[in-house]
Order: C-alpha cells, then sequence, then structure tokens
C-alpha cells in the first residue's frame, strides 16, 4: 500500500467520525431562538378543543427527535406563509433521524409523549435539549 492510498483511507475514516458525530447543535439553536424571538406570545394549548393554536408533542426522554420532525412538519402543514427557518429545521431534525449522525441522541423512529405544548413550549423544548448537547 502506498502513501497515498493510506492517506485517503485516513482521511475517509477521519471524515466518516465528523459526519457520525454531527448534531447540527449551532444551527438548531441559532435557528430556535430565531423563532422564540419573532413568535407572538403564543396561546394555550387546547387539546380537546378546535382552536387556532396548534399543540405539539413535547417529548419523552429518548424520543426527543422523533418529536422533534412530528412537531416541525406540523408547523410547516399548519403555517399559512411558509417559513424557511421551519423548513431547515424540519430538515435537519429529518437528517439527524434518517441518517443517526448524532450519536448524543437517540434515534427512536416513534414520538413518544405524555404533553403537548404550543409552538413556544416546544421550540423551548428544543432549545433547552440541544443547549444540554451543546455542554
Amino acid at each position: 500500500m502506498n502513501a497515498s492510498m493510506l492517506s485517503y483511507i485516513l482521511l475517509s475514516c477521519l471524515l466518516l467520525s465528523v459526519q457520525a458525530e454531527y448534531c447540527g447543535v449551532r444551527e438548531i439553536i441559532r435557528y430556535t431562538e430565531h423563532l422564540l424571538g419573532k413568535s407572538p406570545v403564543s396561546c394555550p394549548c387546547r387539546q380537546a378543543a378546535v382552536s387556532s393554536c396548534s399543540c405539539l408533542p413535547i417529548p419523552e426522554s429518548g424520543h426527543e427527535l422523533a418529536c422533534f420532525v412530528n412537531g416541525t412538519k406540523h408547523l410547516l402543514e399548519n403555517n399559512e406563509s411558509s417559513n424557511s427557518v421551519i423548513t431547515r429545521l424540519y430538515r435537519t431534525f429529518q437528517a439527524l433521524l434518517d441518517r443517526k449522525l448524532c450519536k448524543r441522541m437517540a434515534h427512536d423512529d416513534q414520538c413518544q409523549y405524555k404533553t403537548k405544548g404550543n409552538v413556544t413550549e416546544f421550540l423551548e423544548t428544543i432549545l433547552k435539549t440541544y443547549q444540554k448537547i451543546n455542554k
């Protein structure tokens, strides 16, 4: 095996290990803070009543990614103005879940939750989850 082949193999292994640890933490925190700063005071989530307020899953531990995918998809589908930041968040969460990129988060495909919250509570859950990873 020559030196260039060995360099190529080492570089490939390095790239794969970096990719396997990609969690998108900084981007997700930035996008979420942007949405929280932009969103008006959120109305209470009423699961039984018909309301204009979105009720989004507040995930149980180990089910964060799947619930973040479901919640951001719901926001996209029920938001009159298609928001590019929500689209980026949704795509990032979906890629992290599908490719199992972030080893620091569970990759359970099922969203399990005991409670639902409004948009602000959902976004705050995303922010807290990724701030913990960032430490």
